[in-house]
């Protein structure tokens, strides 16, 4: 069961299982890779959002509460906060449906910057 205390804020964005293949020295999963999962979710709603290319600029402040497990599911929920001119800001939150239940914890979150590009790979204004 989900804490009723705590809920995923944002639209679910991607789901992937977390693999033996992912692991650290610890035999948790190496947070490089969680990074990598909301990176890939940031870029799939920016590009929905901006209607084109949409590339990282920065990720602020992540810290992670507490391990991803083999077996897991990783849940990452994406929420616009700001749109700009050329960029926009996301709110991304990582969560792990534990192996084999219904419970959801949250790892992580952070915020990404992201900027659309046009063709020339240059900043160019998000549609409204």
């Amino acid at each position: 069961m989900v804490d009723e205390t705590a809920a995923p804020r944002g639209e679910l964005t991607l789901r992937t299982l977390a693999m033996p293949g992912d692991t650290n020295a610890a035999g948790d999963i190496f947070g490089g890779w969680v990074m990598a999962q909301m990176d890939l979710a940031s870029g799939i709603r920016g590009a929905e959002v901006a209607g084109g290319r949409i590339v990282t600029a920065a990720v602020n402040e992540m810290s992670f509460a507490m391990p991803v497990k083999v077996g897991d599911t990783l849940c990452v929920y994406t929420e616009v906060e700001k749109i700009g001119r050329t960029s926009m800001v996301l709110l991304i939150e990582a969560w792990a449906q534990r192996y084999l239940s219904h419970v959801m914890e949250k790892v992580t979150d952070a915020r990404f910057v992201m900027v659309a590009l046009d063709a020339e790979g240059k900043p160019t204004p998000i549609p409204r």
